[in-house]
């Protein structure tokens, strides 16, 4: 018998037994333990000492310490936290009279979800990006789930990034006049939907011109050359033409001059002499009149060629310079009220100057010429009623006595 005892498959089976009876106790002490309980911050949450309904004394520990806030516990064991805040957060566990363990829980507070505050940008025709923020803070991990539909078509889905908040859309259907779209927030106290609706023509606004450059035109005090590439988020330049406006001035100028060229590069004719000029480019889709204009471009400073210097400071021009030969655009410019004409010969401003002296003269010379003759008019005057005068003091001197 002892040896049968002292056999490989006796000890098996003894150690088999005792592994199943430690499992078991194991077990008994740590179950139903539970995830995550999630509870509404400022109110009061209950937390249970298990499933089991059996009225025995038990002890509540917050992070493995006897110290609890504002709390009671119920004749079942329950935990009841009174106007909790973010200080009673934390793992939970209630214990027997033997200090047996019965049950643990980890606590989250927080709000339920609100609604979302949507934007959404149109860079071009075949791309939507749409991104939220939170109007009601919930101190919870959410999941977002997004989608989009053009009027009448099928729910698709809107390509979440999380890290970001925002989501994409690709090849959107731009032929519909609306389009709406939907983004769920959920956390472990409920979820709220966010709808939005709008017409992607409306938001349609290009990325600004990439690539501005702008360069003095050797011997030449009054022009510049600009030139500039078209956004590299607008791929169809051809399907989706855009039409351009350039903005200028001399630095400290209230006043912008305007013009919108065809074509790049284009060729500033009426620059002022001697100053630094602010130079800005933006861009617009030039089919769709109901579309944004772009942001403009980051603004570039040059000054025009002067005599005494040939080359440009680096201030002076914060992007690299141009080739010495471009192939300018010749063709007729639309500029606003503000803008000169986008050709003129250098001493048109000497021209102005002289008719102005001109004009000048004019009206001193009638000036003078009225105050001659109020002068003539008001002596006349004054001649005859001395002649007057003199009329009746004869008459009176012939008169009898």
């Amino acid at each position: 018998m002892p040896g049968l005892l002292s056999s490989p498959v006796c000890l098996t089976v003894i150690w088999f037994l005792s592994w199943s009876l430690c499992t078991g106790q194991a077990q008994i002490q740590t179950d139903e333990v539970s995830g995550v309980q999630y509870g509404h911050i400022q109110s009061n949450v209950t937390l249970a000492c298990g499933k089991s309904q059996i009225r025995v004394p038990v002890a509540w520990h917050l992070n493995h310490s006897s110290a609890l806030p504002r709390h009671r516990v119920t004749p079942d064991g329950a935990l009841v936290l009174l106007h909790a805040d973010h200080s009673a957060q934390g793992n939970y566990s209630c214990h027997d009279d033997r200090g047996l363990l019965l049950h643990s829980v980890r606590l989250r507070l927080g709000r339920p979800p609100g609604l979302l505050k949507v934007s959404c940008q149109v860079p071009n025709h075949t791309h939507v990006r749409c991104s939220w923020t939170e109007l009601v803070k919930t101190f919870l991990p959410a999941k977002y789930n997004a989608t989009f539909r053009g009027t009448g078509l099928e729910w698709r889905p809107c390509v979440l990034d999380l890290a970001h908040k925002h989501c994409d859309v690709d090849h959107p259907a731009f032929w519909q006049t609306i389009h709406t779209l939907r983004i769920t927030e959920s956390n472990g106290l409920g979820s709220e939907t966010t709808s939005v609706r709008f017409r992607l023509h409306e938001l349609l606004k290009p990325d600004p011109p990439e690539s501005l450059l702008v360069k003095a035109l050797e011997g030449h005090s009054q022009r510049l050359i600009v030139s500039w590439n078209f956004p590299a988020s607008w791929p169809v330049h051809d399907a989706f033409p855009l039409k351009f406006q350039i903005r200028y001035r001399p630095q400290g100028s209230a006043f912008w001059s305007e013009v919108f060229p065809e074509e790049s590069p284009y060729m500033i004719f009426d620059a002022l002499a001697g100053y630094l000029h602010q130079v800005q480019i933006r861009a617009h889709d030039e089919v769709n009149s109901e579309s944004q204009w772009s942001d403009w471009s980051p603004l570039l400073l040059v000054r025009p060629w002067e005599v005494s210097s040939t080359t440009e400071t680096p201030e002076e021009q914060t992007e690299e310079t141009f080739p010495d030969f471009f192939p300018l655009s010749t063709k007729p410019e639309i500029s606003t009220a503000k803008t000169h004409n986008s050709v003129h010969p250098e001493d048109e401003g000497n021209l102005g100057l002289v008719i102005l002296l001109v004009l000048f003269s004019v009206v001193i010379l009638i000036t003078v010429l009225s105050l001659i003759f109020v002068v003539w008019v008001r002596q006349r005057r004054r001649d005859h009623v001395t002649k007057q005068e003199l009329t009746s003091m004869v008459k009176m001197k012939s008169m009898p006595i």
